[in-house]
């Protein structure tokens, strides 16, 4: 989709909760879609936006986040490194996508497999229970960081 047209969409769902599409809104949301990270803090987006926009502060920043994730137009995430990371929520996708996280550099990254929905089904029909949003995150190491450190890298893995 095009970025105009993401930013039209959440322009709109904005004011269609009675809040103003404000500039500094527009630039915070633009961040996202100029980032070629998915998964950005308060910090990130500020350092990115803060050069061309300087009356834009870091509480800003995290009003307009908070702000986003209580409209559903981000999702808050942790990662268990003591900051939380945004991304656009897509509603636009028919699975959700999953996270690895390395425990040695700190990267994240996505990868999207259709086993969780087949779970999902599966409680829906056993439990009665409609899940209707989920984060799965896998704890490792990357493989840069395992031809770094030997000592990361197992034959096997112990599940």
């Amino acid at each position: 989709m095009k970025k105009s047209t993401v930013i039209n969409t959440l322009k709109k769902r904005i004011r269609e909760h009675k809040y103003k599409f404000t500039t500094q809104r527009q630039i915070i949301l633009q961040a996202f879609l100029s980032s070629k990270e998915n998964h950005l803090s308060a910090e990130d987006i500020y350092e990115m936006v803060r050069g061309e926009n300087p009356d834009i502060g870091l509480a800003t920043v995290y009003r307009s986040l908070e702000l986003f994730t209580s409209l559903d137009l981000v999702k808050k995430l942790d990662f268990g490194d003591g900051r939380s990371r945004y991304e656009l929520n897509d509603h636009n996708l028919s699975h959700s996508h999953h996270h690895l996280i390395c425990l040695g550099c700190g990267r994240v990254i996505e990868f999207t497999s259709d086993f969780a929905e087949e779970i999902r089904i599966r409680i829906k029909k056993k439990n009665g229970f409609n899940i209707v949003d989920y984060q799965l995150k896998f704890y490792g190491y990357c493989k840069d960081c395992q031809k770094q450190h030997p000592e990361y890298s197992e034959k096997e893995p112990q599940i």
